[in-house]
This record gives structure tokens, C-alpha cells and sequence, in this order.
């Protein structure tokens, strides 16, 4: 039963007194289970602001009254979201809508909202990123081997002449390669539309792994897994791979626009690719880390090293083994012991309890850890 404090929106005529203020009635064609809030010019365009949620009506008639003491800006402007930008209001073509304003301080606003995105989907095919095939067999000298590495450049790439931040991700095979057998994380798709709000001008730079000797290199030192190449590995990619990248593509090269990341053992050559090289890589995006194979993993070497201003986005899925989210928030917990690291590094966590470990989910996570490393000053959740 709603609480009898919310104000139910039934009758116009009585909601019209000024000393209620204004109220929103928002009606929309498809409806779900999420909840609805409201993002504006008057709360810094918090999208999960529960100050601003409606009330549920009905099924699909919703209401949100502004407070008696509510100050309003010259100009109402505002979106209606299910939460995130990943979930915003949509046309009833799939499009991005304009910004929503309004002038009224009192009565009522009538609005309506056709479709809902759901995980940034759907996508407009003229955003997609120009996929580039950058070598079948780029050298790695490391390990005396060639791989199959790709580009993924904004889809205005060619016709501008901006520089770009750049992310190296592991396991190109599972990144947008629709017939991957166990799903892909549609990162080109979801890179698409968040072109759309301004946040998803970067290149990713997609290495595929070794197939049979994924995990040999990507196990860095010795491990529960055996003696890996992991060193040798991050060493291709930091020495080798990522001065070519600058010098052929339009790209930030300094750290601060620089990231790494993966899932599963490539989240964990990531980690360590980041904290054995603090200089070269400002931003890690951490999926669901192998750590079990490093149960008593430590960080004293970290003492041999400055601590610069480094962010790293770390998920695990609840669903994924008994210890996946309890060693992950330990990682967290042991990384950030130190004072002097814990001043310099933001973490943001993020766990899912039903998350499975899955290309789906990790697709799921893609997009807010894209935004959260590269186009947001949001602190971590320390």
C-alpha cells in the first residue's frame, strides 16, 4: 500500500492550488518494473535521485509533486530516466529525445514518454564505431608470437581531427563478435549510443587472446595456475603494442586518458598491468578478476612505485562462485590499506548478487564503467 504521505494525483482541479506547487503526470506506452525518476537543471542531473522518483500510479500513469518549498529555477528544464543514462527516455523510433522544460511553478504537466532505453540499447547503425583490423599477425616479441589485433575508432573518426582517450581491452574475441560462442559484450553496439549523449569518443584497442594459451598469458607470475607469462605479456602490450597505437591513431597518449581492462584472467593481467605500470595507465576497467588463483595476493611491491591519481572500476557478479564477490571486495579492501595509495586511487565497486559469470553481464557493466572511468568526475565508493 502507498503511503499515505505522498500526495495521490487523481483530480486536476485539486492539484491546480497554488500551494502545491507543480506536479508532472507522466503517462508511457511501455512500461516495466523500474522504478522512474526525474533528472534535471535543479539537481545536477542526478538520475537516481530518490528525491525525485514518482509515484506508480497505475500501470503506465505516473506522478512526481514538486515540495511546497521546492525553488525553482527560471526555466524547468528535465529528462525522465529508469535510473541511469543507460535507461533514459526515448522516442518511439528509438532516438534520443530533447531535453523536456517547462515554465509552470504550480498545475499541472502533462508529459509521455513512447519507449525506454534498457542497458543503452537500441542503437542507431550510423554510430557505430569503424571497426579497423589493425594486423591478423602483429608481432609480439616478447613471446616470440604474432595475434589478431583490432581498432574500434569513433564512428566520425575519418571526417574529424580530434584526439581520442584510449582503452586496451583483452579477449578481442568476445568483444563484438556477434557469433561468439558464449555471447559478446557488444561493446561497438553500446559504444553507438553513448556517442549520443557525448560520452563514448574513444578508441579501443581489442587484443585476442592466445585460444589454448589464453591463461598461460595471462597468469602473471606464479600462481595457484603455475608459472604464467603474464610479465612478459604486459610488457607487449605496454611497450610494444601501445607506442604504435599512439603513433598511428589520433590518441591521448598521456595516462590520464589511457585504461586498460578485461574479464576473468584478462581483469586480472589488467590489474597488474596497471599497478606495475602507474606511469602508462591512468584507468582500469576490472570485470570479475581471476584473483582465486592469487588467494594471498600482495601489494608490497606497490611501495616501490609513486602512487599517482589512478581510477579503477572493479565488478563481480554474486552469481558467479562462492568467492567472487568476497575476494574481490578484499582486493579492494588490501589495495587500499596503504594511506598514501588510498589518497591517490578511486575505486568504484560494483556488484550485481544475481550477476553470472557471463559475456552478458560484463555487457551489462561496459557502458557505466566506460563512463565512470573516462567521462565523469564522480568519486569512487571509498
Amino acid at each position: 500500500m502507498e503511503s499515505e504521505e505522498k500526495i495521490l494525483v487523481t483530480d486536476k482541479k485539486e492539484l491546480s492550488d497554488d500551494e502545491k506547487g507543480l506536479t508532472i503526470i507522466l503517462t508511457t506506452d511501455e512500461d516495466d518494473e523500474r522504478p522512474v525518476f526525474l533528472a534535471g537543471n535543479f539537481n545536477n542531473w542526478a538520475t537516481q535521485d530518490r528525491k525525485y522518483q514518482f509515484l506508480r500510479l497505475e500501470n503506465g500513469k505516473y506522478a512526481f509533486n514538486f515540495p511546497v518549498d521546492f525553488k525553482y529555477p527560471e526555466q524547468l528544464i528535465y529528462k525522465f530516466t529508469k535510473g541511469d543514462w543507460s535507461e533514459v527516455e526515448i522516442d518511439r523510433y528509438g532516438n534520443k529525445t530533447p531535453n523536456r522544460f517547462t515554465d509552470l511553478k504550480t498545475g499541472i504537466q502533462e508529459e509521455h514518454v513512447p519507449k525506454w532505453r534498457r542497458n543503452w540499447l537500441p542503437y542507431r547503425p550510423s554510430q557505430l564505431p569503424k571497426v579497423h583490423l589493425i594486423s591478423e599477425e602483429f608481432e609480439i616479441p616478447q613471446l616470440n608470437k604474432t595475434r589478431k589485433i583490432w581498432a574500434l575508432l569513433p564512428h566520425d573518426y575519418e571526417t574529424s581531427d580530434e584526439h581520442y582517450p584510449v582503452l586496451y581491452l583483452q579477449d578481442a574475441q568476445n568483444l563484438f563478435n556477434e557469433n561468439a560462442p558464449y555471447g559478446n559484450w557488444q561493446i561497438d553496439k553500446k559504444l553507438a549510443v553513448m556517442s549520443d549523449y557525448g560520452i563514448g569518443k574513444i578508441i579501443i584497442i581489442a587484443i585476442e587472446h592466445g585460444e589454448k594459451e589464453r591463461v598461460l598469458e595471462y597468469n602473471f607470475g606464479k600462481t595457484l595456475l603455475g608459472q604464467g607469462q603474464g610479465k612478459k605479456y604486459i610488457r607487449f602490450v605496454t611497450d610494444t603494442l601501445k607506442p604504435f597505437v599512439d603513433k598511428n591513431f589520433r590518441t591521448k597518449p598521456e595516462r590520464e586518458h589511457t585504461g586498460i581492462g578485461g574479464s576473468s584472467m584478462g581483469g586480472l593481467v589488467s590489474i597488474f598491468s596497471g599497478l606495475i605500470y602507474p606511469e602508462v595507465y591512468g584507468k582500469l576497467m576490472i570485470f570479475s578478476p581471476s584473483l582465486w588463483v592469487i588467494p594471498k595476493i600482495k601489494f608490497s611491491f606497490l611501495d616501490f612505485f609513486e602512487p599517482m591519481e589512478t581510477k579503477i572500476y572493479l565488478y563481480a557478479g554474486g552469481d558467479e562462485s562462492e568467492t567472487m564477490v568476497k575476494h574481490t571486495k578484499k582486493f579492494k579492501k588490501r589495495l587500499l590499506k596503504r594511506d598514501s595509495i588510498r589518497k591517490k586511487m578511486k575505486v568504484k565497486l560494483s556488484i550485481n548478487e544475481e550477476g553470472k559469470h557471463s559475456e552478458t553481464y560484463w555487457s551489462d557493466e561496459f557502458p557505466k564503467a566506460i563512463e565512470w572511468l573516462f567521462f565523469s568526475d564522480k568519486e569512487g565508493d571509498l
